[in-house]
């Protein structure tokens, strides 16, 4: 169980955490929540949510996480198509207003003069569902599903994680990730097994997250590459700040391909390289990086297997890019339908849709996704070509608008703080790429959009470079 649990409020041990939780988890009962019933959980990342998360857990129930500001449109959708008993909320959190929602706070208080009948929380029920939990892909790619994990697996995927990335008891956790999606939930839930400490922090804004990290002595930090990007800016501009980070002995990154000048950023600020990794919503945590190896995305965890392979579907040799096809006992259990039935995966070879290639020594190397643009009769890969620009130190997005002439005309979206003029990035890019990649235009930007997973917003980079 977490050994400590610091919040930006409290201070709370594990023993009355878990306490606490158990009291939670007889009011939920008392609210008619059982095995199998489906409890949406919106809400910010607080205390409270962890309580309510762990309490859901012990009483079996399949927990379904949305982002803590989704529209209320957005929620009534998903509460029908997954067919929701209950929604456990923030009191800021928007809803519809006949949903069957109860506050945290309210939940909260029910339980604080409460006896447990139970001593210690338990999942064994939790982890045998097929459903377990439901979390939406990032929709980066198109409209988000409804992806269906079993908790069983979803655990042993974690365990392998630590087991690799070198989590152990003593460590204090401090991850500024959301907890409704993969990477932060991953994290709170390794801290549970692995009896870490644990920060919650307002990931969102990272001057106080540094004030936390500091007061919690954090030893492993997990975040995006942009926040990493802004944590790293405000200790340029305010060094003593980079005290904060004395005790941190792993800086570990996700979601989103890293970016050169960031990782040089971390190595001359604290002499620590940024560890990547690769997973998604639906196959969990597949690689890692680790102090021990810290090159690319690291190996592919125990258990797992990864193969590269070329459009004809034929296997690639070490080096070369292909297509990313995962071999994973943990995969989803499938995705929802429109009636919140479960539409079982495929078994076997898991086709990612991500672009990438594995080293002779077994290191993965994630490009990006596999998109293609097609222009004056050339196929592109815009994910292809802005790794090889980030290589460069040139952090791009590249949006394919129509051309009727062309097929498509590429934009150049180039994230640059000293705002420099198109003309500078489009003289320097036309040094790297062959002419059938040249943009058609450059634009630039002090910093790419990001959604609420602290990824590049994709449509609204789109939008910018529509409308400009």
């Amino acid at each position: 169980m977490f050994a400590k649990i610091y919040s930006p409020d409290a201070v709370t041990g594990g023993a009355a955490f878990e306490q606490q939780a158990l009291r939670v988890a007889e009011v939920l009962r008392n609210r008619g929540v059982g095995s199998g019933d489906r409890v949406l959980l919106k809400a910010e990342n607080t205390l409270g949510y962890l309580t309510v998360l762990l309490a859901l857990m012990h009483v079996g129930a399949s927990i379904v996480l949305v982002d803590h500001m989704e529209h209320a449109e957005r929620t009534a959708e998903t509460i029908e198509s997954s067919g929701v008993a209950l929604a456990v909320v923030d009191g800021d959190a928007p809803m519809p207003a006949d949903a069957p929602a109860e506050y945290v706070y309210e939940i909260m208080v029910a339980a604080a003069d409460r006896v447990p009948d139970d001593v210690h929380l338990r999942f064994d029920v939790w982890e045998k569902l097929p459903d377990s939990l439901v979390m939406w892909s990032s929709g980066s790619t198109g409209v988000p599903k409804g992806v269906a994990k079993n908790g069983a697996k979803f655990l042993k995927n974690l365990e392998r994680n630590a087991d690799l990335v070198g989590h152990r008891a003593g460590d204090v956790l401090l991850p500024l990730l959301p907890f409704n999606h993969q990477y932060g939930l991953s994290m709170v839930l390794i801290a549970w097994l692995r009896d870490c400490e644990f920060v919650i922090a307002p990931y969102r804004r990272p001057d106080r997250a540094l004030r936390l990290a500091g007061w919690a002595g954090a030893t492993v930090v997990d975040a995006t590459p942009s926040t990493y990007r802004s944590l790293f800016n405000i200790i340029a501009k305010r060094p003593s700040l980079k005290d904060d980070f004395a005790r941190v002995r792993m800086l570990c990154s996700g979601a989103a391909p890293l970016e050169r000048a960031v990782v040089e950023q971390g190595e001359e600020l604290f002499g620590l390289t940024l560890l990547d990794s690769y997973g998604s919503t639906e196959m969990g945590n597949v690689a890692f990086a680790n102090l021990e190896n810290p090159h690319g995305c690291g190996q592919v965890v125990e258990g797992l297997a990864i193969e590269v392979r070329a459009e004809d579907g034929t296997a690639l040799p070490a080096g070369e890019v292909g297509e990313l096809f995962v071999l994973d006992p943990d995969l989803m259990e499938g995705y929802l339908d429109g009636a919140g039935r479960i539409v079982p995966a495929a078994r076997g070879w898991y086709a990612t849709g991500d672009l990438g290639r594995v080293e002779d020594d077994g290191n993965l190397f994630v490009v990006g996704r596999k998109r293609a643009v097609h222009r004056n009769g050339h196929t592109l890969h815009p994910d292809v070509i802005e790794h090889r620009l980030a290589e460069d130190g040139c952090s791009a997005k590249i949006v394919a608008l129509p051309d009727r002439r062309r097929g498509s005309s590429l934009v150049f979206v180039v994230q640059d703080d000293a705002l420099r003029d198109p003309h500078y990035w489009q003289d320097r890019i036309r040094g790297v790429l062959p002419p059938a990649e040249q943009p058609n235009r450059v634009l630039v930007t002090e910093q790419f959009p990001l959604n609420r997973n602290g990824k590049p917003d994709r449509q609204q980079i789109e939008r910018f470079a529509a409308a400009e």
